[in-house]
């Protein structure tokens, strides 16, 4: 029997993460297609952070933030045919995932492997998807070329680490202090390289003799523009994850043309369902079989659900290393 009422995190107005408060809302229903999700984790990912500061959800999403979460499937609504109660899952949701229940779509929900610890599972969509999408389907990575990760210790950026090592591909992270560059090497980066240290161009000519990073994955916004494209192989990729500080993209035209450089934008949550079931298929197909020991999240803090705002003044303190987790159920 399912409660009538569940705990979840509202934000009460925009601004830091002390507007982030508990609260009881009703425990949502499955609609055509949907699963519920008695949820065990969520991951806090930045577009959270983004949602807490504007103080209100994209249009036609619950204002209970959380893009994903791992549980045990409660109930499952009509025409539900992959999924049926008591499955353990992780999914990607249009918000919601910071309560004790939540909604999924069943184009967008995997199966956890037996034995797979249900945190790390909490920490795969959004990060796989993300950087799955922007590395392989938008940037084409192949074995043999050189990834650029900007903000290699993050959860998408350790996570695209090992994606690049999983097919062969070479990677150069920037980090920000010698804690963040020894979890890269970790991973399997082949050089990390400080940014308030070091010259992350001239670093990247270095490393890969001089032939530069063919695709570059940047979640620092505009600031690294010109600089980007000096670091680019010819025929590269940019792929960026985030607008920074809102600052216009300004570069001359004729650095991208000689590059014969792609610049890319994409946000993963207002993207096509089509496109997310594509990125799905690809992730079981080449990805899920190795999870585990390849491909796995790497867990920073595991918090309780009522201290939200702890998870997301850590994250905004960028010393985080790897995924920042809210438990909601035991």
């Amino acid at each position: 029997m399912l409660p009538q009422t569940m705990n979840a995190i509202e934000i009460t107005k925009g601004g830091g993460p002390e507007v982030l408060k508990p609260a009881t809302r009703p425990v949502p229903h499955p609609g055509d297609g949907q699963v519920l999700i008695k949820v065990a984790y969520a991951g806090i990912n930045r577009h959270d952070c983004g949602q807490r500061k504007r103080g209100f959800p994209p249009k036609g999403a619950t204002d209970i933030p959380g893009l994903e979460v791992s549980g045990e499937v409660a109930a499952v609504g009509g025409n539900v045919t992959r999924f049926k109660p008591g499955d353990k899952v992780c999914a990607l949701v249009n918000g919601g995932g910071y309560a004790e229940y939540c909604i999924a779509l069943q184009e967008v929900t995997f199966p956890i492997p037996a034995g797979y610890d249900m945190k790390l599972a909490a920490g795969l969509p959004e990060a796989l998807m993300t950087a799955w999408m922007n590395v392989f389907m938008i940037g084409n990575l192949k074995a043999g070329q050189w990834l650029l990760v900007h903000g290699g210790s993050s959860g998408v950026g350790s996570i695209a680490i090992q994606l690049a090592h999983l097919v062969g591909a070479k990677v150069v992270t920037t980090v920000g202090n010698a804690a963040k560059r020894d979890f890269c090497l970790k991973l399997g980066a082949q050089a990390a390289i400080n940014y308030r240290e070091q010259d992350f161009v001239a670093e990247v000519a270095k490393v890969t003799n001089g032939h530069g990073a063919d695709v570059i994955l940047d979640m620092a916004g505009t600031q690294y523009a010109k600089r980007n494209l000096e670091a680019l192989a010819m025929d590269g990729v940019i792929a960026h994850l985030s607008a920074g500080d809102g600052s216009d993209y300004a570069v001359p035209l004729s650095a991208i043309m000689g590059k014969r450089a792609r610049v890319s934008g994409s946000q993963l949550r207002a993207s096509s369902l089509p496109t997310k079931v594509e990125i799905v298929r690809q992730l079981n197909d080449r990805v899920w079989p190795h999870l585990g020991p390849k491909v796995t999240p790497c867990i920073d803090t595991v918090l309780p659900l009522a201290r939200a705002c702890d998870g997301h003044a850590r994250m905004e303190g960028s010393e985080h290393i790897g995924k920042i987790f809210l438990q909601c159920h035991s």
